[in-house]
């Protein structure tokens, strides 16, 4: 699940409308692999050694957290870089987004709500849209907005 990180109230809405999880549990950063060195610090940041995944903790630089508030924890993010040769359409977005915020990161969470397992069919993705207050759905070549959202009655009766 991906989210804007520029303003700290999107960790919030995220936490509470979403996820359900404790306002204290971080959200990582991820961002294309370029622009590492442009907000974050560290020996262990060469490019052959970034983290694909969620896995390491680096500072964020000073005059960049105010930027990416809410996927700073303690002045350091749990980052992820995205290379375009490993995932093209994932770089795309966080490329789109840069050019229209000038900020080429992205708050990253696993997509699923608070006890649920991580979505891992189109039938997952569709229910943890359909009980939680996300905005957009990307799934394949599909969008689906949530701005109308109705609520479903689930149920095993058959119309008639």
């Amino acid at each position: 699940m991906l989210a804007d990180p520029r303003q700290l109230k999107m960790k919030e809405i995220v936490n509470t409308k979403i996820k359900f999880i404790e306002p204290f549990r971080p959200f990582a950063p991820v961002i294309l692999a370029e622009q590492v060195n442009h907000y974050f610090s560290g020996s262990n940041l060469q490019n052959q050694y970034l983290p694909r995944y969620m896995q390491m903790v680096a500072p964020i630089l000073e005059d960049k957290q105010e930027q990416i508030q809410a996927v700073c924890h303690n002045g350091t993010g749990r980052l992820q870089a995205i290379r375009q040769e490993s995932n093209p359409f994932y770089y795309q977005v966080i490329e789109k987004f840069g050019e229209a915020t000038e900020i080429t990161v992205l708050l990253n969470t696993s997509y699923n709500l608070r006890g649920e397992p991580i979505v891992n069919t189109p039938e997952d993705a569709l229910r943890t849209f359909v009980y939680s207050d996300i905005d957009l759905l990307v799934m394949g070549n599909f969008l689906v907005d949530n701005s109308n959202k109705v609520q479903p009655v689930l149920s095993k009766q058959k119309v008639s």
